[in-house]
């Protein structure tokens, strides 16, 4: 995740600004499953290593964000806004469909200076479980799993060995925890620990890090 802000845009190459961060979404059949690493950079320099990319939207949604540290705050921010308005409104949780596409809107009315994001949006609503990848021009597409970031080479490559239909979100969890640990060890955007949370039926539930570590050391068992 690159922590420059919004301001040097102008002054930063395509280069400067690519996207160094892992972040991935699971589709499974008793909730979703999303999951981070926690480094930002600068170039080079790794600018923190705590660095938080999976946000808490409203009790059945959370947001992943792979960019530029100034644009994906801001955007969490504003959907999160936006999600509690329509609830205290409406009296009921927005779809997951519905938050993607307002998403999308946002995204594609500033397409042509566009917010330097890859974001995942992730929950459950009466129709099921959801994971969505929306894109800086305000593409929104749909899909059982998806990774974003400088990582997410590997961890399709992990996804795409490993992931079956109708997981449990125990499975998911252990999955999750695989394919980040594979792209932390190539790509050195990505590292630095693991932030998780699952959302399924009786809400968004933060994973402890202890969770994470005694998963990933059954892993190397």
């Amino acid at each position: 995740m690159n922590i420059h802000s919004t301001f040097w845009r102008e002054f930063l190459s395509e280069k400067d600004l690519k996207k160094g961060t892992t972040t991935l979404g699971l589709v499974c059949k008793d909730g979703i499953v999303m999951a981070t690493e926690m480094r930002a950079t600068m170039g080079n320099l790794i600018g923190h290593k705590t660095t938080k990319k999976l946000f808490q939207i409203s009790d059945n949604m959370g947001l992943t964000v792979a960019g530029l540290v100034g644009d994906a705050q801001m955007l969490a921010r504003w959907l999160s806004a936006e999600v509690k308005l329509y609830e205290l409104k409406n009296g009921r949780q927005m779809s997951l469909k519905a938050a993607s596409t307002l998403m999308a809107n946002i995204m594609n009315g500033r397409r042509y200076m566009p917010f330097w994001v890859q974001l995942l949006l992730g929950g459950i609503d009466s129709e099921g479980s959801h994971v969505y990848s929306l894109d800086a021009a305000g593409g929104s597409i749909p899909d059982k799993y998806q990774t974003t970031g400088s990582g997410s080479p590997f961890v399709y490559g992990v996804l795409e060995d490993r992931f079956k239909e109708n997981m449990t979100v125990a499975q998911g969890k252990e999955l999750g925890v695989r394919a980040l640990v594979a792209a932390m060890k190539r790509d050195s955007a990505s590292g630095d620990g693991i932030s998780m949370c699952v959302i399924n039926s009786k809400g968004y539930h933060p994973v402890s890090p202890d969770e994470l570590k005694k998963i990933e050391t059954n892993l190397e068992a």
